[in-house]
């Protein structure tokens, strides 16, 4: 790019802020070609209290934007382009992660309790205890939702059980609750605090005050001016949009912290029978239809590599787990199932935890990092097996995105294991590209067109299976025999340890 001519050949841009689990980002886009032109990102700490709980640190979340925002603006400014030009900024974020703040200090009243935290783990075996036949599945017909701790309203409820701060903040009227959006807008506008349609289709109500919830707003909208016009779409319906899967039967799957396979089912929820769940995809203007989609949720994708480097300490870097299980070429009967927090789709059991199983004397920490990479890709194909499932349209290949498909033998072990083609953009930053081009869309902004015809071309790559479906079955087949040896693993219920004492470690 000629750093002369920028300011007079880019017209309007488009940024997003990307708040995920792991790492916050701001990055700029030109809304005419979708080129992306600077970015800058932070990562968030994460602090782990007890056994299953993740907590972050909601002052440290907002400061990580205002210095990503900041850094970015100082490179665009270096590239001599006009930061003026920036016409809006979409928001793009964590779903489930639960926040509670006094609306009078603008304090948070507890850290952020983040979607794959377990503590709920007892108020969900209540709940179901509660349901006809203990069926996870009672509200699903109401909800499109199993009732599993990764939701926010179980979050909530511990919440305001819990901590002090909360309940006495809710009783007199002071206590706002959100997800990760609700609060960074908030924070940045004052109130009325939104919330959209891409994450309203998650909390489940458990005697909840209205007045604290956000209110209920499209994904491509104004919500606030600051000068400029912010927007907001969760990320993983962000990621639908940016990889333009505005058609019914469309899929994605992002590899970011956790695992996410959404497929467009247009104007009408569809209802899974297969542990998939039903959320609204987006809802592109306050007076357009909202879009369905079905879901498979994995707790741990990217996260399994963080554990094994800080955790286990067998890499320095998440770039070294590529070269470490290349350098094998395979996990040698080595399976991994990393149900750090419980399973999730399409079992939803809680009481999940992880394994390691297949283990010889010849097994080495490469083996074990090819593994790892396995089971992402094998809960994938459990996810994809039963969306094929609830659809009756098999997938004829797969869209990915997500900062995971950097690493090729990741792709590559993927389009094996599902027998189908995998197919990466070059571009992998779809997740912000969406919330850009929500918020470009948006009326009153106008500077991005969503109509087909004007969206622009994307290059991608794709890797196409190398193996026989034989091998690939077997080698699927050994991993679901690994996934129900993790089953059943941990609950709730006290465990005397012969002296009469309860030793469970979920009983806080």
């Amino acid at each position: 790019m000629a750093a002369s001519s920028s300011r007079v050949t880019l017209g309007p841009l488009v940024a997003a802020i990307d708040q995920g689990t792991s790492s916050t980002r701001f990055l700029v886009f030109n809304a005419k070609t979708a080129e992306l032109l600077s970015h800058h990102q932070v990562e968030i700490n994460q602090s782990f209290p007890k056994e299953g709980w993740v907590e972050e640190d909601p002052k440290e979340i907002l400061q990580s934007v205002y210095e990503c925002m900041e850094r970015t603006c100082e490179k665009l400014t270096q590239l001599n382009i006009d930061i003026s030009n920036i016409k809006a900024i979409g928001v793009t974020n964590q779903r489930e992660t639960t926040l509670v703040w006094d609306k009078e200090t603008g304090e948070p009243l507890y850290n952020a309790i983040v979607w794959l935290d377990l503590r709920t783990q007892s108020t969900v075996e209540r709940l179901i205890n509660k349901t006809p036949g203990r069926n996870k599945n009672h509200l699903k017909h109401k909800t499109g939702l199993p009732i599993s701790t990764y939701f926010s309203a179980v979050k909530l409820r511990w919440l305001m059980d819990n901590v002090d701060e909360v309940a006495e903040a809710v009783l007199t009227h002071r206590a706002m609750f959100g997800t990760v959006d609700s609060w960074l807008i908030w924070a940045r506008k004052g109130p009325p605090w939104p919330s959209v349609y891409s994450k309203t289709s998650c909390p489940l109500y458990f005697d909840i005050p209205m007045e604290i919830l956000p209110k209920v707003r499209s994904s491509s909208e104004i919500y606030g001016l600051m000068g400029l016009c912010l927007q907001c779409l969760g990320d993983q319906s962000a990621a639908l949009v940016g990889q333009m899967c505005f058609q019914e039967g469309q899929a994605k799957n992002t590899y970011g912290t956790g695992c996410f396979l959404l497929r467009n089912t247009g104007a009408k929820p569809v209802m899974s029978d297969h542990g998939l769940i039903t959320t609204v995809a987006y809802k592109l203007g306050r007076d357009k239809p909202a879009c369905y989609a079905l879901e498979g949720s994995v707790a741990i994708a990217g996260a399994v590599v963080r554990w094994l480097k800080d955790n286990l300490g067998i890499i320095q870097t998440s770039t070294e787990l590529e070269k470490l299980a290349a350098s094998v070429g395979t996990s040698y009967g080595c399976y991994f199932v990393p149900a750090f927090s419980g399973l999730y789709a399409p079992y939803w059991e809680p009481s999940a935890r992880g394994i390691i199983c297949g283990l010889t004397q010849f097994t080495n920490k490469s083996h074990l990092a090819f593994a790892a990479l396995e089971a992402v890709c094998f809960q994938t194909r459990e996810i994809l097996d039963a969306m094929n499932q609830d659809s009756g349209i098999p997938l004829t290949q797969l869209q990915v995105d997500g900062g995971m498909t950097s690493n090729r033998l990741l792709m590559q072990l993927q389009a094996d294991i599902l027998c189908i083609p995998v197919v990466k953009p070059s571009m992998p930053e779809t997740t912000a590209l969406g919330a850009a081009m929500a918020a470009g869309a948006a009326e009153g902004v106008s500077v991005w067109s969503l109509c087909p015809e004007d969206l622009s071309e994307v290059t991608s790559e794709k890797f196409e299976p190398q193996i026989n479906p034989e091998e690939s079955e077997f080698r699927y087949a050994r991993w679901k025999k690994a996934v129900q040896r993790a089953m059943n693993w941990e609950t709730t219920e006290p465990i005397s340890n012969g002296n009469g004492r309860d030793c469970s470690p979920l009983q806080y």
